[in-house]
This record gives structure tokens, sequence and C-alpha cells, in this order.
């Protein structure tokens, strides 16, 4: 098995910053961007240490069996990392204690291996995201998605997978009016309600309905069949004609954001396997309740490219910029409980 990367000292890592050359190796070079720095434990021996500003090619991970719980100067350099991993025995917001914190190290070496320019545009993408509207945001994830779409990671990745079968759906999503409830029901259970085009603008359609009515309806969204959202669909993939026209349908189109501007209106009851969009989307909702069988999990930057429905832009508003980078990286699967505790879910409920 593949070891997990090495990490450099805090004092190393200050001076990698120093050394223009050096970082600029995953461009010049074509090495993986992954940087591991190991950080004193606690509120330990931290000395006088100012903030800095990520390297654009780098994605930064620190790590530490205790984290540390001061503010100041030390919180601020903890803010330029990407992913802050403890596999001590205390969790504070912002990091992450894996099962299997060497196990998570190496996936996320792998994917910086696989697809290093995926993922040092990703990192890039939230440290970005954090100074934006919501909104903003999302514009700036398509404009970086629809890059990718272009990029050699993505084409290795189309040319090594076996081609997909499309499952044209008559009627991809079904609307229910309960009152002043209406419930909205992703329908492609055949294919685990795979993010289609059709899917995509037929919850357009109702959604823009919805936010444009004076009595806005409490829109509940649902997935039937076993699985909430499988993420985009596989035989759409390269289908799109260009990478501007990609962007511009993704940003005109976007039920996340529609999602969004209902606000306390919009709920989402999830279940199952939630995968890229069926993650991204329910972020948007300002409640989210889910079975207690429910996963989620973000698999791009495998393919070469990086949450495409939006996550970037929704999810570190409820779990943070840490743990979004954390999920992406790993392409691991976050249980329910787990969702939970960082705030992704709001609920676990019966059924």
């Amino acid at each position: 098995m593949t070891q997990a990367p090495a990490g450099l000292s805090l004092a190393e890592f200050l001076e990698l910053l120093s050394d223009p050359e050096e970082l600029e190796r995953p461009v010049t070079d074509h090495v993986s961007p992954l940087t591991v720095v190991d950080l004193p434990d606690g509120d330990g021996d931290w000395g006088d240490l100012p903030s800095f500003v990520a390297p654009p090619w780098r994605v930064l991970v620190g790590r530490c069996r205790r984290p540390p719980a001061f503010g100041g100067a030390g919180s601020q350099l903890l803010d330029g990392f990407d992913v802050l991993l403890t596999d001590g025995d205390e969790e504070l917001p912002g990091w992450v204690r894996p099962a299997d914190a060497a196990g998570s190290l190496q996936r996320i070496g792998s994917t910086c291996r696989q697809a290093p320019m995926a993922a040092a545009t990703m990192v890039q993408l939230l440290r970005i995201g954090r100074s934006l509207p919501l909104a903003e945001a999302f514009v700036a994830e398509s404009l970086a998605y629809s890059m990718l779409l272009a990029g050699p990671e993505f084409k290795s990745w189309c040319q090594g997978r076996r081609p997909a079968t499309p499952h044209p759906s008559s009627n991809p999503v079904v609307v229910d009016h309960d009152g002043a409830t209406l419930t909205v029901t992703l329908n492609r259970p055949e294919v685990r309600n795979a993010y289609s085009a059709e899917l995509r603008d037929a919850l357009v359609d109702v959604l823009r309905g919805a936010v444009a009515s004076p009595n806005r309806p409490h829109v509940v969204l649902r997935g039937n069949g076993p699985s909430f959202c499988s993420g985009g669909d596989l035989a759409e993939f390269e289908t799109a004609p260009d990478p501007v026209t990609a962007h511009a349908i993704r940003t005109s189109r976007s039920p996340g954001l529609l999602l969004a501007a209902l606000g306390e209106m919009a709920s989402v009851r999830v279940h199952g396997a939630c995968v890229g969009a069926g993650t991204e989307l329910p972020a948007f909702c300002s409640r989210v309740e889910a079975a207690s069988d429910t996963t989620f999990r973000l698999p791009e930057l495998a393919m070469g490219l990086l949450p495409g429905a939006g996550g970037t832009a929704s999810l570190p508003r409820r779990i943070g910029r840490p743990r979004t980078a954390y999920l992406a990286l790993t392409g691991e699967e976050l249980a329910a409980t787990t969702a939970l505790r960082w705030g992704l879910v709001d609920e676990i409920v019966a059924g």
C-alpha cells in the first residue's frame, strides 16, 4: 500500500514559502501539489507566527494530534491551510478526525498525484469563495469547472472509462401540491436519480415558479427510489458543445441558487447515496433531513473535475472550507451521523 505523504515541520514549511522555484514545481515539474505540515500539538510552541498567503499551486494539509484552541496569530496561520487533520481524541470545529487518518492522507495524496491541476484548482476556488457572496462563488465554480472540462485530466479520465448508456426519462421530476407545501421529487429511480440535463431543467422550471410566486410555497425536495441522487449522469459527460456554452448553461439554470433564493421555504429529505450533485444541492436548502442510511460523497476530482452543481459555494457555508476540501480530496463517504455533527444535516429522521 502507498504510504501516507511525509510532512514538513512548521519551520521547513515557512522556509518553503520563501522559495518561488520550489513552490512552482507542481507546474514546472508536474509533481503533486500536496504539502503536508506537522503542526505543534495544542497551544504549545507556535512562536511568533504571522499569517501567510497560500501558494496557488499547493494543496496545504496541516496535521497534529491535539488541535490548538487558541486565537490570534496562530489561528490566522491555520486559516491558510486547506485541510486540517487530527488523529487525537478531540475534533474541534474546522478539523477532521477520520477513523483512519493515515488512510485519509493516502487518499489525498493519491488524488493530488492523479489529478494535480484539478486538486489545486479546487483549493484555489475554495480560498476565493471565502470572500464572495453565494451567487458569485457559484459563478467562480462554474468558470473553474468549465475550464477543467477542456483539460488533460478530464480527457484522460474519459478515455479510460466504460461508455454509459443513456436513460431518457419521460417525467424526471414529480410535483405534488398539498396546501402551502410543494413536494418536488426527483424521479429517475432506474439510475438512482442521476443528475441529467433534463432533470436539471425540469427542476429549474418548478423552482423558478416557486420563487416567482407572490405566496411562496414551502418546497420539499425528495428523491424517488433507493437513493436521493447518484450525481451527474455519466452518459452525458463529454456532451457539452464547448466549455463556454457549458458555463453559460450552468450559471443560467442553477437549481441550487433557486433553492437558496427560497430561503427558509426550502427543505430537503435525503436518503441512500448522495453523490456529487446529490450532496451539493441539499446544502443550498435551509433545512436538511436525512435518513439514517444516508451517505454523502464528492467524487469529481478523480475525474479531473471539481464539484459542479454549486458545492464549493454551498458546502463551505454549512461545514466550512477545510471539511469541504477534505471530502473532495479524499472522495470518502460521509455517514449521516458525521454529517449531523458537522452541520451538513440538521436532523436524522426515520424512514
